[in-house]
Formats: C-alpha cells, sequence, structure tokens
C-alpha cells in the first residue's frame, strides 16, 4: 500500500464527526460504524430519534470551552468536519462560523489528532464578496496552515435524503401556479448525492497525504434545467417564470414569512447567478440526480424542510415546519 493510502483511520480507531446526527454527517457516520471505527459527534442537537442515537458517543460542541472540546477529541485520529452555518440569523453569521471552526481546529491540534476531512464550498475566495465563499477560503487556509494533515472537499449542492434545497425546490413546484426563476436561468449547479460525499470522506480520511478536491456529480444543469428536471420528475407543470434577482429576493422573504423560515437569502442568490456552484474538474460523485429524484418522485417535496427549524431554533420551535404533511 502506498503512502497515500496508509490509514490513519480505520478498524478500531476512534473518529470524530461533528454533527453526526445532520444531513452530510449522518453519512459519514453511518459509514465508519460499519467499517469499525467508534465514532463521536460533536454537536448541540443531540436527536433522540436518529438512528444513530446510541450508536455514537455524544459530546457537546462548546466552542466557548476549548478545554473541553480539546478532551473530546483526545485519542482520535480523523476529524470529519461538516460544522458550518447556511446564513446569519439570531446571533449566528458566517463570521461567527468562521471563528468557532478556528477554534475547533486548534482543539485537534491540542488534542493531537492526525487528521481533519472538512467540508467546504466550489469557489471559495478571500477575495470575494460573499462571506459564504469568502468565509470558507478563510477556512481552507487556517487548515493549510494548521499542523493537520488534510482532505478538503468542496461540494456545489447536496441532494438525497434530508435535503432542503432539492426538496422544496420540489415543494414548491407541487403547490404554486409559479415558479420564479432569478434572472435567465443559465447559471449552473452540479449537484452530489450525499452518500458520495461520505464516501469521498471516508477516502479522504484514509489517505495520509494533503489535498483538496471538489466534489461534485455527473451531470450540470442550468437552473432552469434544474427546475425543469424535477417539475418532469413530479408530474408538476407550474408557469416558469424569470424575474429580477431583486423580485425574487422580494418573494422569498414573503414566502418564508408564511413558512416561518428563510427560503432564500440574498447571497445564496449572488453566489447562484455567478455561476459559483459548479466545477471546472472532472466530476468526482457518481450517481445521476435525475435518477435519484426519479426513484423519490411520490416523496420528494411532499413536506417544507425548514432550515430554521433544523439548525437555527431550540429543539420543538419547528414541530409545524412540515407543511403539508
Amino acid at each position: 500500500m502506498d503512502s497515500e493510502r496508509e490509514g490513519v483511520g480505520s478498524g478500531d480507531a476512534t473518529s470524530i464527526v461533528t454533527g453526526a446526527f445532520g444531513f452530510s454527517g449522518q453519512q459519514i457516520a453511518k459509514r465508519l460504524l460499519l467499517r469499525g471505527d467508534k465514532v463521536r459527534t460533536l454537536t448541540n442537537h443531540p436527536q433522540p430519534g436518529s438512528p444513530l442515537f446510541g450508536r455514537v458517543q455524544v459530546s457537546p460542541l462548546d466552542f466557548g470551552n476549548t478545554a473541553q472540546l480539546t478532551e473530546s477529541m483526545r485519542g482520535a485520529t480523523v476529524l470529519y468536519n461538516t460544522y458550518w452555518v447556511r446564513f446569519s440569523y439570531g446571533g449566528l453569521s458566517h463570521e461567527y462560523a468562521v471563528r468557532n471552526t478556528r477554534t475547533l481546529i486548534h482543539a485537534a491540534e491540542a488534542a493531537v489528532v492526525k487528521r481533519i476531512v472538512h467540508v467546504s464550498i466550489t469557489n471559495p475566495a478571500m477575495d470575494s464578496p460573499l462571506p459564504y465563499f469568502k468565509g470558507k477560503a478563510e477556512l481552507e487556509q487556517a487548515i493549510q496552515s494548521s499542523s493537520l494533515s488534510y482532505a478538503i472537499l468542496r461540494p456545489a449542492v447536496l441532494f438525497g435524503e434530508g435535503d432542503i434545497l432539492i426538496n422544496n425546490i420540489a415543494f414548491m413546484l407541487r403547490r404554486f401556479p409559479l415558479f420564479a426563476i432569478p434572472g435567465t436561468g443559465e447559471y449552473r449547479v452540479q449537484p452530489i448525492f450525499v452518500d458520495d460525499l461520505a464516501e469521498l470522506a471516508m477516502d479522504g480520511g484514509q489517505r495520509s497525504d494533503s489535498y483538496t478536491v471538489d466534489a461534485v456529480g455527473p451531470e450540470t444543469y442550468t437552473y432552469t434545467e434544474l427546475v425543469q428536471t424535477i417539475s418532469r420528475a413530479i408530474g408538476s407543470k407550474p408557469l416558469l417564470v424569470h424575474w429580477p434577482a431583486g423580485l425574487v429576493r422580494l418573494a422569498s422573504g414573503v414566502l418564508g414569512a408564511i413558512l416561518k423560515d428563510v427560503v432564500l437569502t440574498e447571497d445564496e442568490i449572488k453566489g447562484l447567478m455567478a455561476d459559483l456552484l459548479v466545477s471546472h474538474g472532472p466530476p468526482t460523485g457518481r450517481t445521476s440526480l435525475e435518477g435519484w429524484i426519479k426513484s423519490h418522485a411520490g416523496t420528494i417535496g411532499n413536506c417544507y424542510a425548514s432550515e430554521l427549524a433544523r439548525h437555527y431554533v431550540s429543539e420543538g420551535a419547528g414541530k409545524n415546519s412540515r407543511p403539508g404533511c
């Protein structure tokens, strides 16, 4: 076995996963458990209803207690980091997430963790005017400057059981006579199946070389094509209209007030329209989005998935966040 494939985490190893009850974290944790690893999750949202509850050790993700964070990671070989915040809300911000993740990196170093597998984003840039993409670039730089070996994965858009974006597009296509597309809709997206991302993470944890790779699926769609693909699969035929970005943002705000959620932010619209959710390299995932949507056409979009209920509000606050169920 060559040096790049020598496993730093396998067999009876202990692995740390931030957010092992979350969308991508749970897929990584499942694979680690199947491999025989002991898994410890750092989380502020334990999920007693999760099939992983009781199978993973749970420690608090308390960025104000670095000693505790360090102790929680002591003896672990690999840290799989999925922690981030999607948008600023209720005291949370991208700057806050950057600061917290720096604390996590320093704690991992102090705990003598050997390696970090970190989930970033396609096309991060230090000079980006968008805090999301700038913050992700700052964290990549922090990881590269740390003592940890690393695998940095850059997904564009994730899909799979429990996703938010694809599900909620389907939800709106099922329920409204119009679907508004910002601008021309010719900007592109390259979604990756969450299980494929988890496989890339597992590979990243077993290697010893440091590298960065885009995590993108085999299909690239314009945004209009993406919406049309979902619409065909679920048998819904609303009128697709092209509106100015500002008008779409306004409509999203109104819809968010009705759904008690943040549907789409101004920065997310800007990032989408700037063609940032696509890779310039070869695909690294193998699962077809169109095929997956067709196989889940009966269930996708039946319920609304609330970002606020899932990640930003206290347990129980989002009980009515799944209209249509």
